[in-house]
């Protein structure tokens, strides 16, 4: 798919939300569309993608078909959005399809397969314990995952960087770290946390 393609889906899910036809809320992204599709091109067929809410780009990059992602949203499902066919994951728990993704990266090294899982985080749940954890034992046991922050710059309405002080940790900063468990790139979104700007729903 191209920059344009995924644009303008999620343009279409945001003006169904403002015009109250999704009766739950969504979780909406830009300005990643490039970031994600140069990402995307490493991720095989068989390979596992663990999401939290923000999945719409990324079930669409991994083939989900646009009429049945859209059917899931409509029918409010938008944040926590499986299809176990395209081998898409996610959870609407904050940080709780971690230790999914690691559990599933754990099956997949004790039965021999080459599938990754990638997994991804945003800059605020990657600076939780439940992140720290999942990738000290995804590091020290080899496990096949790859870790995706997306760092929106936000958690909320909450500036990550004024909430840890200036300088949050990177696992991609430390020297034990395999080279590649943690991936890291930055966007800014036009959209805010919830909602398309115009109807608010939690």
């Amino acid at each position: 798919m191209s920059p344009r393609d995924l644009i303008a889906f999620e343009t279409s899910i945001a003006d169904s939300f403002n015009r109250g036809e999704i009766r739950a809320p969504v979780h909406l992204t830009s300005g990643n569309e490039d970031a994600l599709i140069n990402y995307f091109r490493q991720v095989k067929v068989s390979d596992w993608v663990c999401c939290q809410w923000r999945s719409h780009y990324h079930c669409l990059l991994k083939g989900v078909p646009e009429d049945e992602l859209r059917a899931e949203i409509m029918a409010g499902r938008s944040i926590s959005l499986c299809f176990p066919k395209q081998r898409v994951i996610s959870s609407a728990i904050a940080g709780g399809i971690l230790p999914i993704a690691v559990g599933i990266a754990m099956g997949i090294k004790r039965e021999g397969g080459d599938e990754i899982v990638h997994a991804f985080v945003g800059d605020m749940m990657s600076q939780s314990g439940i992140f720290f954890e999942c990738v000290n034992y995804a590091n020290n046991f080899s496990l096949p995952i790859q870790f995706v922050v997306e760092d929106n710059k936000v958690s909320v309405c909450s500036d990550t960087l004024e909430t840890w002080g200036k300088r949050p940790m990177w696992y991609h900063d430390l020297p034990y770290i395999r080279p590649g468990l943690v991936h890291y790139y930055r966007y800014e979104s036009k959209y805010p946390h919830a909602g398309a700007g115009r109807r608010v729903q939690f």
